[in-house]
């Protein structure tokens, strides 16, 4: 008869913590934030783009003039090639190789300077986001937000409000 009491107890005692966890599992937020949406839609990102073109469009027009310059170039040596002297040839095709190499590298480093750059600029707009993140989960009391997910229900994803909310703060705040 204890052991059925016992038994009987335990089964009571675990019943009523199940239903408890059960409970609490119903009060338990969870939200989503898509950040590529948040780089693409928000006010902060397109800054950071449109900032980004105006800092490095001198040097783009600069890489594409002389890509241009190079590309007549190469034609012209190879319409003319035939009827050059040997000597003037090999001079004419090492100058043109010289010519591209120096390209290509003005080219790589243009490309890295502009990706260290993006990199920078997408680091700021991230760091604004998580703070407003952070924000609309403490205001809307969710217990967690994720940033990656393999799939979310489309009812946790608060992508939206944290857009609107991100652009909120940047037009309170005055531009740099």
């Amino acid at each position: 008869m204890k052991n059925f009491l016992r038994q009987f107890g335990s089964g009571i005692l675990f019943g009523a913590i199940l239903l408890s966890a059960h409970a609490q599992a119903d009060e338990f937020r969870v939200g989503f934030v898509n950040t590529d949406r948040i780089f693409r839609e928000s006010a902060a990102a397109k800054a950071a783009q449109s900032k980004l073109e105006q800092e490095f469009a001198k040097r783009e027009k600069e890489l594409s003039d002389a890509g241009a310059v190079l590309k007549t170039a190469s034609d012209k040596f190879e319409r003319e090639a035939s009827t050059l002297a040997e000597s003037q040839r090999a001079s004419r095709q090492k100058q043109l190789v010289e010519q591209d190499r120096d390209f290509q590298r003005k080219r790589r480093e243009f490309q890295e300077d502009l990706n260290s750059r993006k990199n920078e600029e997408l680091q700021q707009v991230l760091e604004k986001a998580n703070k407003v993140i952070k924000q609309v989960a403490e205001t809307e009391k969710y217990d967690a937000v994720l940033q990656e997910a393999v799939y979310i229900n489309p009812k946790y994803d608060i992508t939206d409000k944290v857009i609107k909310a991100l652009n909120a703060v940047g037009t309170a705040t005055p531009a740099k």
